[in-house]
Protein backbone atom coordinates (compact mmCIF):
# COMPACT_ATOMS: atom_id res chain seq x y z
CA UNK A 1 0.00 0.00 0.00
CA UNK A 2 1.62 3.27 -0.75
CA UNK A 3 1.05 6.06 1.35
CA UNK A 4 0.82 9.86 -0.01
CA UNK A 5 0.05 13.03 1.59
CA UNK A 6 -1.17 15.78 -0.61
CA UNK A 7 0.21 19.31 0.93
CA UNK A 8 -1.12 22.98 0.41
CA UNK A 9 -0.64 26.04 2.51
CA UNK A 10 -4.44 26.03 3.62
CA UNK A 11 -6.07 22.52 3.31
CA UNK A 12 -9.24 23.82 2.06
CA UNK A 13 -9.31 23.08 -1.63
CA UNK A 14 -6.31 21.71 -3.75
CA UNK A 15 -4.79 18.85 -1.08
CA UNK A 16 -8.40 18.17 0.05
CA UNK A 17 -9.56 18.06 -3.64
CA UNK A 18 -6.43 15.46 -4.14
CA UNK A 19 -6.90 13.16 -1.85
CA UNK A 20 -10.55 12.81 -2.75
CA UNK A 21 -9.50 11.83 -5.85
CA UNK A 22 -6.47 9.63 -5.52
CA UNK A 23 -9.31 7.60 -3.23
CA UNK A 24 -11.52 7.30 -6.28
CA UNK A 25 -9.32 6.38 -8.51
CA UNK A 26 -6.30 4.59 -6.70
CA UNK A 27 -7.65 1.20 -6.82
CA UNK A 28 -7.33 0.52 -3.18
CA UNK A 29 -3.52 0.21 -3.77
CA UNK A 30 -2.92 3.96 -2.10
CA UNK A 31 -3.90 5.76 1.22
CA UNK A 32 -3.91 9.33 0.79
CA UNK A 33 -4.51 11.99 3.19
CA UNK A 34 -4.10 16.00 3.17
CA UNK A 35 -2.69 18.64 5.42
CA UNK A 36 -1.53 22.11 5.27
CA UNK A 37 0.88 24.81 6.94
CA UNK A 38 -1.95 27.24 8.18
CA UNK A 39 -5.63 24.58 7.85
CA UNK A 40 -8.55 27.18 7.20
CA UNK A 41 -12.14 26.00 6.58
CA UNK A 42 -12.70 24.03 3.66
CA UNK A 43 -13.52 25.88 0.83
CA UNK A 44 -17.43 25.45 0.09
CA UNK A 45 -16.82 25.63 -4.17
CA UNK A 46 -14.21 23.03 -4.04
CA UNK A 47 -16.95 21.21 -1.83
CA UNK A 48 -19.72 22.01 -4.81
CA UNK A 49 -17.39 21.50 -7.73
CA UNK A 50 -16.42 17.99 -5.96
CA UNK A 51 -20.31 17.32 -4.89
CA UNK A 52 -21.13 17.66 -9.07
CA UNK A 53 -18.86 14.78 -9.46
CA UNK A 54 -20.31 12.88 -6.74
CA UNK A 55 -17.70 12.90 -4.49
CA UNK A 56 -18.53 14.64 -0.85
CA UNK A 57 -15.84 16.18 1.34
CA UNK A 58 -18.40 18.39 3.04
CA UNK A 59 -17.29 16.70 6.24
CA UNK A 60 -13.79 16.85 6.23
CA UNK A 61 -11.65 18.46 8.16
CA UNK A 62 -8.45 20.69 7.53
CA UNK A 63 -5.16 19.20 8.73
CA UNK A 64 -2.09 20.49 10.07
CA UNK A 65 0.88 19.09 8.55
CA UNK A 66 2.80 19.90 11.64
CA UNK A 67 0.31 17.89 13.83
CA UNK A 68 0.69 14.76 11.27
CA UNK A 69 4.75 15.55 11.86
CA UNK A 70 4.47 15.16 15.05
CA UNK A 71 2.80 12.15 15.62
CA UNK A 72 5.78 10.35 12.93
CA UNK A 73 3.63 9.53 10.47
CA UNK A 74 5.45 8.50 7.18
CA UNK A 75 4.42 8.51 3.58
CA UNK A 76 6.15 6.80 0.21
CA UNK A 77 5.13 9.93 -1.68
CA UNK A 78 4.43 13.36 -0.56
CA UNK A 79 3.05 16.02 -3.53
CA UNK A 80 2.98 19.32 -2.91
CA UNK A 81 -0.25 21.53 -4.85
CA UNK A 82 0.51 24.62 -4.43
CA UNK A 83 0.74 27.56 -6.86
CA UNK A 84 3.51 29.46 -8.58
CA UNK A 85 3.11 32.28 -6.33
CA UNK A 86 2.71 30.42 -3.30
CA UNK A 87 5.59 27.77 -3.98
CA UNK A 88 7.78 29.73 -1.20
CA UNK A 89 4.98 29.06 1.60
CA UNK A 90 4.32 25.37 0.50
CA UNK A 91 4.84 22.95 3.26
CA UNK A 92 7.31 20.44 3.58
CA UNK A 93 7.42 17.33 4.73
CA UNK A 94 10.53 15.53 6.86
CA UNK A 95 11.42 12.00 6.10
CA UNK A 96 12.41 9.77 3.30
CA UNK A 97 9.67 10.05 0.11
CA UNK A 98 9.59 11.17 -3.25
CA UNK A 99 8.85 14.69 -3.84
CA UNK A 100 6.15 16.23 -6.68
CA UNK A 101 5.52 19.42 -6.93
CA UNK A 102 2.15 20.11 -9.38
CA UNK A 103 1.54 24.03 -9.34
CA UNK A 104 -1.88 24.11 -9.34
CA UNK A 105 -4.18 27.63 -9.25
CA UNK A 106 -5.42 28.57 -5.47
CA UNK A 107 -9.48 28.60 -5.74
CA UNK A 108 -9.25 30.87 -3.08
CA UNK A 109 -7.84 33.56 -5.02
CA UNK A 110 -11.37 33.78 -6.85
CA UNK A 111 -13.24 35.20 -3.99
CA UNK A 112 -10.74 37.10 -2.77
CA UNK A 113 -9.90 38.91 -6.41
CA UNK A 114 -10.62 42.13 -6.51
CA UNK A 115 -12.49 41.71 -10.21
CA UNK A 116 -15.72 41.20 -8.30
CA UNK A 117 -16.44 37.69 -10.20
CA UNK A 118 -19.84 36.01 -10.41
CA UNK A 119 -20.63 32.83 -8.24
CA UNK A 120 -20.74 30.91 -12.13
CA UNK A 121 -17.19 32.83 -12.71
CA UNK A 122 -15.86 31.03 -8.98
CA UNK A 123 -17.41 27.59 -9.95
CA UNK A 124 -16.06 27.74 -13.07
CA UNK A 125 -12.18 28.73 -12.12
CA UNK A 126 -12.63 26.35 -9.56
CA UNK A 127 -14.37 23.14 -11.50
CA UNK A 128 -10.91 24.05 -13.77
CA UNK A 129 -8.88 23.72 -11.12
CA UNK A 130 -10.75 20.65 -9.83
CA UNK A 131 -10.35 18.76 -12.96
CA UNK A 132 -6.98 19.25 -13.78
CA UNK A 133 -6.24 18.06 -10.38
CA UNK A 134 -7.98 14.64 -11.16
CA UNK A 135 -6.10 14.61 -14.36
CA UNK A 136 -3.36 14.49 -12.52
CA UNK A 137 -4.02 12.23 -9.87
CA UNK A 138 -5.21 9.69 -12.79
CA UNK A 139 -1.93 10.10 -14.66
CA UNK A 140 -0.29 9.37 -11.08
CA UNK A 141 -2.31 5.95 -10.95
CA UNK A 142 -1.44 4.82 -14.38
CA UNK A 143 2.31 5.46 -13.54
CA UNK A 144 2.32 3.56 -10.56
CA UNK A 145 -0.12 0.46 -12.23
CA UNK A 146 2.47 0.55 -15.40
CA UNK A 147 5.57 0.52 -12.97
Amino acid sequence: MTRVLFLCVHNSARSQMAEAFLKKHGGGRSEAESAGLEPGSLNPYAVRAMAELGIDISGNATKSVFDFAKEGRRYDLVVTVCSKEAAERCPIFPGPHEKLHWPFDDPAVLTESALALSEEEIMAGTRKVRDEIEKAVVELVGRATEG
